[in-house]
């Protein structure tokens, strides 16, 4: 399947050597050291780019399926582009073929010791298998948990969604959190949308980092709440961190009792 999508995405940039990084259900996720305007930009600083390809899917009409591609393609470059505007940090988007539903863009994150890339998954994962109690509840974690949260309490309060908050998708670079994979975010206002982005999250960190995660939540939590209690948002960001909270309790128990049932 992989060795299919590969020969499909290779059909549309000729001649770019394409190393896969991740595969999930909606797009392939590759790294190049080719830019898309610069020629040989790995001589001069040794840059690597992230390329995003949706490939089609044989079980759509060929028509509704080349529309959703280039509709998703243009809202996620849009929501990246409004994001740098916000000053919210992300990868920046450097060209994009809305027709084949390909998205270029700068790579983002430095490895660990291990060689992975240091999103917030790996990094947590790396301390909880090589280091003691203590030093996974230092104090620098606990920073970059009220980093990650004061960042998404951004992203709401500019009712933007990310829609697949987890570890996996928020990357640390040099101490800051970052965030990626935007192929399902959207727009909304609605507290009970902000809600469910934090439960995503919550539910992530409980799977992934069970045994400290009743800690990260709860410093994520604090950095989302003084993302919302800072001058830049004034009275309107408690009044909105007040509502999402209660929604949040909201989507709790939902969760809670659909646990109970299986």
């Amino acid at each position: 399947m992989t060795d299919r999508l590969v020969g499909q995405v290779s059909g549309y940039l000729p001649n770019i050597p394409l190393e896969v990084v991740s595969q999930g259900a909606e797009a392939l996720v590759f790294k190049t050291k080719v830019h898309p305007y610069i020629e040989k930009p790995y001589l001069q600083n040794n840059s690597e780019y992230i390329i995003k390809f949706r490939p089609s899917k044989p079980y759509r009409h060929p028509k509704i399926d080349a529309s959703i591609t280039k509709n998703r393609t243009i809202g996620e470059v849009k929501f990246m582009a409004k994001l740098s505007k916000l000053g919210i940090k992300a990868p920046s988007v450097i060209s994009a073929d809305y027709k084949n539903g390909i998205i270029w863009m700068e790579c983002l994150g430095s490895e660990l010791p291990n060689g992975e890339v240091s999103s917030l998954k790996n990094w947590l994962w790396y301390l909880e298998r090589n280091e003691s109690e203590e030093r996974c509840l230092a104090d620098d974690v606990k920073l970059a948990c009220n980093k990650v949260g004061e960042l998404i309490g951004k992203l709401h309060m500019n009712d933007m969604i990310h829609g697949d908050l987890t570890s996996s998708n928020i990357l640390l670079q040099n101490g800051e959190p970052m965030l990626i994979d935007f192929g399902l975010s959207s727009y909304s206002g609605l507290p009970e949308d902000k809600a469910v982005d934090l439960y995503v999250l919550e539910r992530a960190i409980l799977s992934t980092h069970s045994v400290f995660s009743d800690k990260y939540n709860q410093w994520l939590l604090e950095g989302y709440e003084a993302g919302h209690k800072s001058s830049e948002f004034g009275k309107k960001g408690n009044k909105k961190l007040v509502e999402t909270i209660r929604k949040l309790e909201d989507v709790r128990l939902r969760g809670r009792k659909r646990s109970m049932l299986g």
